[in-house]
């Protein structure tokens, strides 16, 4: 919204030329290069935040999130993420004799009966299943199963403080960006 007052009419003149030289694509541009640069910042501040919520690594979080970057023609700044229920490999799993401990939501505990590695204490060998967790589906020896967490990242994206972040770039951190752009491209006229 802009806003002027009596007071501000000695500066219409510059106000004018600032709206000549930056045009419909100058706002646009200014628009694209605030919304990317505060949705950089939101995201990293969810990935942060879900690295902690969720007990995932960054590098994993960040493989999962997709970005689309706003430019002047499309004004808008997308995160997609992508993935369902996580498995255990992937929360730090270690096999002990009472089962796998991982950390799942940040919180570490004991997956009782699950198994990494076949053979009996302490010589239990690789089954070469790439480090997956499994457990038995009967009493039988086989079938087995892999092991989910429970963790799915779109859904932990937007709650929590997760969610908390993406709420502070768009209600802080966006408004300030758009007007240094602003400000920025027309030379310090806009304020």
């Amino acid at each position: 919204m802009l806003v002027m007052r009596s007071q501000d009419f000695g500066n219409v003149a510059k106000f004018e030329k600032a709206m000549r030289v930056l045009g419909t694509t100058g706002f646009a541009s200014a628009g694209a290069k605030a919304l990317n640069r505060a949705g950089d910042q939101g995201r990293t501040g969810a990935r942060r935040a879900l690295a902690k919520q969720t007990g995932l690594q960054q590098k994993l979080l960040n493989r999962a999130m997709q970005v689309t970057r706003a430019n002047g023609a499309t004004l808008e700044y997308r995160v997609t993420a992508k993935g369902g229920d996580i498995a255990l490999k992937y929360f730090a799993a270690r096999e002990t004799r009472k089962g796998v401990s991982a950390n799942p939501f940040g919180q570490r505990r004991v997956f009782e009966g699950t198994f990494i590695r076949g053979g009996k204490f302490p010589s239990r060998v690789d089954i070469g299943r790439g480090g997956h967790v499994f457990a038995r589906v009967s009493d039988s020896r086989l079938p087995i199963e892999k092991q989910k967490s429970g963790v799915i990242i779109p859904q932990e994206m937007v709650k929590d403080e997760s969610g908390k972040a993406w709420s502070l770039v768009t209600h802080r951190v966006l408004p300030d960006r758009l007007a240094h752009e602003l400000r920025r491209a027309s030379n310090g006229v806009l304020t």
